[in-house]
């Protein structure tokens, strides 16, 4: 498969890996294996948003955008996607040197004051 700009690194994907849900299979519950690594699904959205195309135009090496597109519903509906905002502005504050969580007051303005 071709590499992208917008493709998760590897310290990117250890990160989020455990935040995504094992799939029932996995876990003993039945159902059937997924036919996708979760990886390739979440570089395909990535693609997707860095790029700004439309789920159609979504390049042939990655898996059928039908299928992004329900992993993606999937993940979004689950609070995943909110989740992986968290963890991913958590380290990037960490890393400025602030509070790994902000502390959740917003600044008033002038006028509110």
């Amino acid at each position: 498969m071709r590499r992208y700009p917008s493709d998760l690194t590897d310290a990117e994907w250890a990160v989020v890996r455990t935040a995504l849900p094992v799939p029932a299979c996995l876990e003993g519950r039945g159902g059937r294996p997924e036919g996708y690594c979760h990886r390739e699904m979440l570089d395909a959205v990535f693609y997707l948003v860095d790029n700004g195309i439309k789920w159609r135009a979504m390049p042939a090496d990655f898996p059928a955008w039908d299928q992004v597109y329900a992993f993606f519903r999937r993940w979004r509906d689950g609070a995943l996607v909110t989740e992986l905002h968290h963890r991913l502005r958590g380290r990037v504050r960490e890393r400025a040197g602030r509070n790994r969580r902000s502390r959740g007051s917003p600044r008033r303005s002038p006028s509110q004051r």
